[in-house]
């Protein structure tokens, strides 16, 4: 059996995968009913728990190199030091992938390989939001006023609950946003040259 060493590839579905779910709104991305604002600070810092992988108490390159490591461990099943086709068809699987492709990597209507699903930019885009002081790490207070004021942008009537319609406005005008920029960054471009 041909062995593969994919650590660039599990690193990216690591970054891809944590990236998009950590910071795509803690406390703004949960399914079903209403979240108070209190519910959204705890949800905060039950994330904040999750991604400081060392408990150093912030959030940055020691934590995603940490987080890297555990995923290419879960990937290599037999411990050898590499990740086969196999295994990493496998890890594809169990992410909810068809056969062999890993999430986000599906193409998207224009051939690239991160798709619609492929939120590491945003994800990445959001991190440095967070880091309020630019020090390149995230620190817990950081974390939680970002994700306090996401909610509190959501909380379309401020009465310290974001309903599922709230929750619905906000996810849509964020969407809206980000498309938007993504068309201006297109639209700065400079035309290809004309080939005959």
């Amino acid at each position: 059996m041909r062995k593969l060493t994919l650590s660039i590839a599990a690193a990216t579905l690591a970054t891809a995968g944590l990236a998009g779910a950590a910071y795509a709104a803690p406390g703004l991305m949960t399914k079903g009913g209403d979240q108070t604002r209190a519910q959204a600070a705890a949800k905060a810092d039950a994330m904040f728990a999750k991604m400081d992988a060392n408990g150093d108490g912030k959030i940055d390159q020691a934590d995603r190199a940490a987080r890297k490591g555990k995923m290419f461990d879960r990937m290599d099943t037999d411990k050898n030091g590499s990740i086969s086709k196999e295994e990493f068809a496998a890890a594809g699987k169990h992410k909810g992938a068809p056969d062999g492709e890993m999430r986000g990597e599906r193409r998207g209507k224009h051939g690239d390989r991160m798709g619609k699903r492929g939120h590491r930019g945003g994800g990445m885009a959001m991190m440095k939001m967070a880091d309020t002081n630019k020090d390149g790490a995230i620190s817990k207070a950081e974390f939680q006023a970002a994700a306090l004021k996401r909610f509190d942008a959501a909380d379309a009537n401020k009465d310290g609950t974001v309903t599922a319609a709230e929750r619905k406005a906000a996810h849509d005008a964020m969407k809206a946003k980000w498309q938007q920029m993504r068309a201006q960054k297109q639209a700065q471009k400079p035309a290809a040259p004309a080939t005959n």
